[in-house]
């Protein structure tokens, strides 16, 4: 019951790393739509 007694300081942790993995996702995704946009509408540079 000592495990159960111990007050819990660990619990902000989450806070940064749900937002990297949220801001990691949304990065992932404009990189992919960029690319598939990209290849899709060519820039008509001559």
């Amino acid at each position: 019951m000592f495990l159960a007694t111990e007050k819990v300081w660990h619990f902000w942790i989450a806070v940064p790393l749900a937002a990297s993995a949220i801001l990691l996702v949304l990065t992932i995704i404009g990189l992919y739509v960029a690319k598939v946009s990209r290849s899709r509408y060519p820039s008509s540079h001559s």
